[in-house]
């Protein structure tokens, strides 16, 4: 006789839901990584070519997204700024996760006189609105994706530095921690071996729920002028671009504006699943 399988209870029918979920929206963002890592090798037009006789011309099969006031080819420009909106994006978060990271490892770990100083200068960052600071930042580096980047990151650690302090300051308090100590490990070794890898799943719970926020930072930049310098394409400056003629050309800033909203729900899902998934390994 064939075994029964065994019932699972209602809270392991909710991991494993959470589980499905996480690795459904982990496809979908990795795909979306892939569409717009190869995107540039495989445009129907050129993104930068013009054309006088195509100015705004509604979508049709051979634009299928119509062109802008330029006779550029929407579709196009939509697929090579894929690459420079998502990846400046992940860039830009990976850098800030591991400066962020390094300095709050450092001031929760030894904490004195070092944690004052750096804490205090955090809430300085953080009591200024990021974007508006980037905003002034960027204003006095130029325009450009580099200082973009220079601009928001200058806030963006605030947040990772703030969580990894705490949870460094919890795991030095640890009984194991005190008896690595009493063995003579180094305090080099102990950071590396014992509090890194004890803090490093919500750090990256963290830095995934922040790249949506990061990418609206990029392309607010870019909508401002501050971001990337035409005619490079980029989400945030073709909408900035085409705002003008928004009633003779509207496909032109909604294809954008659409390919910027889908792609940050797509990622702030994605977030959630893994908040998610992390809180159910932990109750």
């Amino acid at each position: 006789m064939k075994k029964e399988k065994p019932k699972l209870t209602r809270s392991q029918l909710k991991k494993l839901k959470i589980k499905r979920r996480t690795q459904i929206w982990g496809v979908v963002v990795t795909l979306v990584l892939l569409l717009s890592l190869i995107a540039p090798y495989c445009l129907p037009h050129d993104p930068l070519a013009t054309n006088a006789q195509a100015m705004r011309q509604a979508p049709s099969p051979e634009h299928p997204f119509g062109t802008d006031n330029l006779g550029r080819d929407v579709l196009s420009r939509l697929l090579a700024g894929a690459r420079t909106s998502i990846f400046a994006t992940i860039m830009l978060v990976i850098i800030s996760f591991m400066i962020g990271t390094f300095i709050g490892v450092i001031c929760g770990y030894y904490g004195g006189k070092l944690d004052d100083l750096v804490m205090r200068f955090t809430d300085i960052l953080l009591s200024v609105p990021q974007l508006v600071l980037a905003i002034a930042v960027a204003g006095m580096l130029g325009g450009s994706l580099v200082n973009t980047m220079i601009a928001i990151g200058v806030t963006s650690w605030t947040s990772y530095a703030r969580l990894a302090r705490s949870h460094a300051m919890r795991i030095r308090q640890l009984p194991f921690i005190n008896a690595c100590r009493l063995t003579g490990s180094s305090d080099a070794n102990i950071i590396m071996h014992h509090v890194v890898p004890n803090l490093i799943g919500p750090m990256l719970v963290n830095a995934t729920m922040e790249i949506g926020s990061t990418m609206l930072s990029i392309a607010g930049l870019s909508f401002l002028g501050l971001g990337v310098a035409p005619p490079t394409p980029e989400w945030g400056s073709m909408v900035s671009e085409s705002r003008s003629y928004l009633q003779l050309a509207p496909w032109a800033v909604f294809a954008p504006a659409l390919a910027i909203l889908i792609t940050v729900m797509l990622f702030n899902y994605f977030g959630e699943s893994v908040c998610d998934l992390a809180n159910s390994k932990e109750a």
